[in-house]
């Protein structure tokens, strides 16, 4: 087991040495609170675009959500006839330069795997860079917007934004409860009091502190050809590969298993490198993938291999509130 995943079956499962990192914990909750003070303080350089900004972020380490969420704020605010503009950290990402604007025909190498899939399925304007204060700079700059959203960025503390938006993993929780390295947390846990609305992903109903929300199998893409079928493509039992380089590989392979197929899991760290020597897995089956995963596989795809393409569906509560504060900001 790798020392990423001893240390996530720890944080959410329990293990005595994790005492052994207190003190190592003290320090870093000491550095993320007095950053977050100084925000709140207004101190140091913090940027406030001219539009509306809107974070979509967590609070744990790993994968919740937050890319599907955000293509459905996407198709939702343009509904409304909003311009909508995305900024990234572009983690992975090696472009020329900084900010960097992705376009849907680089490389994942080049523009990031999380970025690439957002443009690729939206077609909309983003830029990224680890400073994403500059990333909205130079975001508006190029494009006419009226809000931007930012994907991750909750502790990015020199960008002020409008609306804060916390994605939880309902299956996982917040684990330990306690800060980075002896638990999952970027920050206290006592920071959900002040962000606007928590999002609860995998939840079968509102619940009291926040929203339920779910991603829904949408089609089955052929990473080689874009074929786009639908989920019955393959039928109950069928046996096949199932690859995920996601923060929660596990809730992928959950999901192929509610489809009544039958995946052998391969699971890879978040944002891997994939090859195809890498994937040449036995037997032979029919690989499916997550579409942050596929993006970086088209150049060596197999005519065998597939992503299933997933929709985020928000309770109509969510929905309704958000529109309130679209309103609000926008009026």
């Amino acid at each position: 087991m790798a020392l990423t995943d001893r240390l996530l079956d720890a944080w959410y499962n329990g293990h005595p040495a994790l005492t052994l990192l207190r003190p190592a914990e003290a320090l870093y909750r000491r550095v993320v609170m007095g950053k977050r003070a100084r925000f709140v303080a207004g101190q140091g350089t913090i940027y406030r675009a001219p539009v509306p900004v809107i974070v979509v972020g967590n609070i744990t380490v790993g994968g919740t959500g937050k890319t599907p969420l955000i293509l459905w704020m996407i198709e939702h605010c343009r509904k409304q006839g909003l311009r909508v503009g995305v900024v990234s950290r572009g983690y992975g990402a090696e472009p020329p330069s900084l900010p960097w604007r992705v376009l849907a025909r680089q490389s994942a190498d080049q523009a990031g795997d999380e970025p690439l899939l957002i443009v690729k399925r939206t077609g909309v304007p983003l830029m990224i860079d680890p400073d994403r204060s500059q990333a909205v700079r130079a975001l508006l700059a190029e494009e006419p917007l009226d809000l931007i959203l930012s994907d991750d960025g909750l502790q990015h503390y020199r960008l002020a934004r409008d609306l804060e938006l916390v994605l939880i993993d309902a299956a996982r929780g917040l684990g330990n409860r306690r800060c980075l390295p002896a638990g999952p947390l970027r920050e206290p846990v006592e920071r959900l009091r002040s962000v606007d609305a928590l999002l609860y992903n995998g939840a079968s109903k509102d619940r009291d502190d926040g929203y339920a929300f779910t991603l829904q199998p949408a089609a089955l893409v052929n990473v080689l050809t874009g074929e786009r079928q639908p989920v019955s493509y393959f039928p109950a039992g069928q046996a096949l590969h199932a690859v995920a380089g996601i923060g929660n590989p596990q809730r992928f392979f959950n999901t192929l298993e509610g489809l009544h197929w039958r995946p052998v899991p391969h699971a890879f760290a978040d944002h891997a490198q994939f090859s195809a020597s890498a994937l040449a897995f036995t037997p032979t089956l029919p690989l499916v993938m997550t579409e942050k995963d596929a993006v970086k596989c088209t150049s060596f795809a197999a005519p065998d291999w597939w992503y299933l393409a997933v929709e985020a569906v928000p309770s109509a509560a969510f929905v309704s509130w958000f529109d309130s504060q679209l309103t609000r900001l926008l009026p």
